[in-house]
């Protein structure tokens, strides 16, 4: 292998600043709590866990881009581009995305199976890519703007949020030893989640503050967001999540130990920041 010369320092200063700063960690955590709930060690999903949230937090680095949500504040804090600049953002979020599959690689070093591991390596970069990911973000941009129906919304939200979270607990699933099944159904809770989470999300962003929020809150209305409240009303988005999250938490009922991610489920679909 060749010699590790590390990242420039303003470059390593921004990668640092986007996957260190101040956040609630749920990708991660849904990695290891789905481990567990098949029956498996949480420590050795660690890695993966690692995974998820650098391939999140490169997707807030770009998502808070003049050129796609052109955010000034993330978490409380200047975004990336607004303290490093948009080309060491845009660098620090590649690099991010390059670092979550060379942490999933380590997951060997753990004494997860070759199978597994190259599962894992599949089901994250299924998610990130062009089919959902990045999907979800292009047609996020296309329905600025625009008339939308819940159906518009829904195929931007599976995508841009539910993909990712799908993710994370089928990758915690294959790490823990899961069956097929069992991967597939949490795969599935992720998507659901996703959903809840996001509906929650655009309620918020509605209805809060910057200092609660820590971004700034009205956005999404200012600039004509293809959202849940938006396309069905507020009360009805309510219900639909509290749908999402009952038909999220039904596919896990048959799990070994699910009672950390149950509970872990209800935080995210609740949240109040």
């Amino acid at each position: 292998m060749r010699e590790n010369l590390g990242a420039p320092v303003r470059l390593g200063q921004a990668i640092c600043y986007s996957a260190l700063s101040p956040g609630k960690r749920l990708r991660p955590l849904l990695v290891l709590t789905a481990c567990e709930a098949v029956g498996g060690d949480w420590r050795r999903a660690l890695p993966a866990a690692a995974a998820l949230e650098c391939v999140h937090a490169f997707s807030l680095v770009h998502d808070d881009l003049p050129a796609m949500d052109d955010d000034d504040f993330r978490r409380g804090r200047a975004t990336t581009h607004r303290k490093y600049g948009e080309a060491l953002a845009i660098l620090a979020g590649d690099a991010l995305l390059a670092f979550a599959f060379e942490e999933l690689t380590r997951l060997a070093i753990r004494e997860v199976r070759p199978a597994r591991v190259l599962g894992c390596i599949l089901r994250l970069a299924d998610a990130s890519g062009s089919a959902y990911l990045m999907a979800g973000q292009a047609l996020d941009l296309e329905f600025e703007g625009k008339p939308v129906t819940r159906g518009d919304v829904l195929r931007i939200h599976l995508r841009k949020t539910g993909a990712l979270l799908g993710a994370a607990m089928a990758v915690g699933a294959i790490v823990g030893g899961g069956s097929a099944r069992q991967v597939e159904d949490l795969d599935r809770a992720g998507m659901r989640l996703g959903l809840a989470f996001q509906i929650q999300d655009d309620l918020l962003n509605a209805g809060s503050t910057l200092g609660a929020l820590g971004k700034r809150a009205g956005t999404d209305a200012k600039r004509g967001k293809a959202t849940f409240p938006r396309a069905v009303g507020e009360v009805r988005a309510r219900s639909e999540a509290a749908a999402f999250l009952s038909g999220a938490r039904d596919l896990i009922a048959h799990c070994a130990r699910p009672a950390r991610l149950l509970q872990l489920m209800d935080v995210i679909a609740e949240r109040d920041r």
